[in-house]
């Protein structure tokens, strides 16, 4: 997640979400990794990714905020900070709940209450779960598949989804998922953070 320094709207036009869509595309072919959902909210913005390697995704990050920011500034005359921070990243269990997450990411313009229907919103992935639209920046939801017979079905049972509680309980917290996939993914972090430690 991203988020415009002291809530500051980072998108004021259709033709800044589609400038910042395009530049993940161009900059994602350089670093590559799997984006699985995404919803680019007016003063924020959320990925569900899985990084080939976390350096990778660290400069593809940098890049798409520093290209992004320059098109702001001059179009906007923008002076001054413009994200807040880093880049905020929390991991997600592969479980069942992986594609809750997904849709509970999608569902941010109706609690935000931009829209009354998340399909009604342009710049996230849902359209591409529920409608079928091409997304080229999608990887399919591993899970998606599993929800359905054919397109039709599963766009419907997506569409039904119910996000569970346990989603909005781990929003806030540094793993998304069940009790047992954040344990283990909380595991595999720390190992991967001591082994990088222990390479520098």
């Amino acid at each position: 997640m991203t988020r415009g320094n002291n809530r500051n709207k980072v998108f004021r036009s259709d033709d800044d979400y589609l400038y910042f869509l395009e530049l993940i595309g161009r900059y994602k072919s350089e670093h590559p990794f799997d984006l699985y959902h995404y919803c680019l909210m007016p003063t924020h913005t959320h990925f569900l990714i899985q990084t080939k390697k976390a350096l990778d995704f660290s400069t593809f990050m940098k890049k798409l905020n520093l290209a992004y920011f320059q098109h702001y500034r001059q179009s906007y005359d923008w002076i001054g900070h413009f994200w807040q921070d880093r880049y905020k990243s929390q991991a997600v269990g592969k479980d069942a709940y992986f594609i809750q997450c997904g849709k509970y990411i999608e569902l941010n313009p109706v609690r935000a209450r931009l829209v009354e229907r998340p399909e009604d919103y342009k710049y996230s992935s849902y359209l591409h779960y529920v409608r079928g639209k091409t997304d080229l920046l999608i990887t399919p939801d591993f899970l998606y598949e599993a929800i359905g017979q054919d397109a039709q079905d599963r766009q419907i049972s997506y569409q039904k989804l119910v996000v569970d509680q346990i989603i909005e309980q781990t929003y806030g917290k540094n793993i998304w998922g069940s009790n047992y996939q954040r344990y283990r993914e909380q595991e595999k972090v720390a190992r991967k953070s001591k082994k990088a430690k222990n390479c520098a």
